[in-house]
């Protein structure tokens, strides 16, 4: 059985190349660095390295999806929104 039923573009593979890659690296942080860096941010809420991926990658399918429905393809700059958003997380959150 091959894979041929599945849209594999370099879009999809590079998508989750990434978030394979953002799993090996908290991975590797979590061994050299335990506990995650736990902080209080802006809503109050103790969070990790991971909550704060987490969420980031959240809000990141959240604003494609409100891209999507508003304006369309491309999704150029909803790429740029998510990134920002995702550093406003990771500095503030």
């Amino acid at each position: 059985m091959g894979l041929s039923w599945m849209a594999w573009t370099w879009q999809t593979a590079t998508f989750f190349a990434i978030i394979a890659g953002l799993l090996v690296l908290m991975t590797v942080l979590e061994i050299r660095r335990p506990g995650g860096n736990a902080r209080d941010g802006i809503l109050g809420l103790r969070t990790t390295r991971g909550d704060r991926l987490f969420i980031s990658l959240l809000a990141a399918a959240y604003v494609h999806i409100l891209w999507l429905f508003f304006f369309g393809m491309p999704l150029t700059w909803a790429v740029v929104v998510s990134l920002a958003l995702a550093a406003a997380i990771w500095k503030w959150v």
